[in-house]
Order: C-alpha cells, then sequence, then structure tokens
C-alpha cells in the first residue's frame, strides 16, 4: 500500500481518515476539495483541477480522499488501494451535521480562505445537508460497479467508525496491514 485513496459520502470522514494514513505510513496526503474551491467558493476550472490532482498521484507514494467523478479515472487508475469509508446513513448524516455547525460557529477555514456558511450549508437545497441526501444511497449502489473497472485494487471497505479505528491502528508504516480488519 503505497498509493491509497479515500473515499466515501460527504462527511463520512475521508479527509480525517486520510491524513491519518499518511501520518501513519509517512507519505503526502492531498484532499481532492482543496484543489476545487478555490476562494469564494469558486470551482476551479476543469483543467486546473485535474492538473493539481494529476501532479500528487505522479508521485510514488500518496494519500488522497475525494470523490471528484472529474478526476475518478487518475484516482483510480494510479491507486493501488482503496479504502471505501461505506458507513450507514443515520451515522454519516450526524457526523456531518456537527461537523457542519462546529465549523459555522468557530468559522474554521476550510480551503483557501473558504467558511462553512451555515444558513446555506442547512437550509437550501445547494447545502451539504442536501448533498448529502442526495448523493449517499447512489454512491452506495454505484461504488461496486465502479470498482469492477479498476479490478487491480486493492478494496478495503470499512462498515463503521470503529471498524476504521481497528484498520488504522492495524497499518504498519511500511505500508502494509499488520493484521486483518475485525467485522464491524
Amino acid at each position: 500500500m503505497r498509493r491509497i485513496l479515500v473515499i466515501g459520502t460527504t462527511g463520512s470522514g475521508k479527509t480525517t481518515l486520510a491524513r491519518a494514513i499518511a501520518a501513519r505510513l509517512g507519505v503526502p496526503h492531498g484532499e481532492q476539495d482543496a484543489w476545487n474551491h478555490l476562494p469564494n467558493w469558486q470551482e476551479a476550472p476543469l483543467e486546473q483541477f485535474r492538473a493539481g490532482v494529476d501532479a500528487f498521484t505522479a508521485q510514488p507514494a500518496w494519500v488522497m480522499d475525494g470523490n471528484y467523478s472529474k478526476a475518478r479515472d487518475l484516482g483510480l487508475s494510479r491507486a493501488d488501494t482503496l479504502v471505501w469509508l461505506d458507513y450507514p446513513a443515520p451515522v454519516v448524516f450526524w457526523r456531518l451535521l456537527r461537523r457542519t455547525l462546529r465549523r459555522g460557529l468557530t468559522r474554521e477555514e476550510l480551503w483557501n480562505g473558504n467558511r462553512e456558511r451555515l444558513g446555506v450549508n442547512l437550509l437550501t437545497r445547494d447545502g451539504i445537508l442536501a448533498w448529502f441526501f442526495r448523493t449517499h444511497w447512489r454512491r452506495r449502489r454505484e461504488t461496486p460497479q465502479l470498482l469492477a473497472v479498476f479490478p487491480h485494487l486493492h478494496v478495503v471497505r470499512l462498515r463503521s467508525p470503529r471498524e476504521a479505528d481497528r484498520w488504522l491502528a492495524s497499518l504498519s508504516p511500511e505500508g502494509g496491514v499488520a493484521r486483518p480488519p475485525h467485522p464491524a
């Protein structure tokens, strides 16, 4: 495991887990959200976004998180391992709601000066909570078919935060899993 892509629905903890994996393995971490969200929540031009993903995944070892279809081919074809956070909807929803509230109330900076906008995220169709409801179940249905297109990937499907914690603890700095993940 030297090139790891972490996927999952919004709010599942992709970035948190990816950072922890990268720290444990001593490899760089890349976050697709940071390449996609320019200042003032402007979306990066496609070429710029893909160039960021391309440059990052050209390295010999990395951990990257994100589900962006516009660079999926780069991440999935170059990764050797895919970690899929496939948590139940109630778990993800409550994590997402808590995270959104915390970020909004503390005015935490996310990427490129952007901060959560509570009114937008909690109350509109364009918000992160609405995005969760539009994508969670669809991603769960579509991910197995997507992975079939990339048979070279070692897939680690984690179904609970506890299972993810155990799996992370099993990683050795040399990039291997010291013991198999325990059932959830």
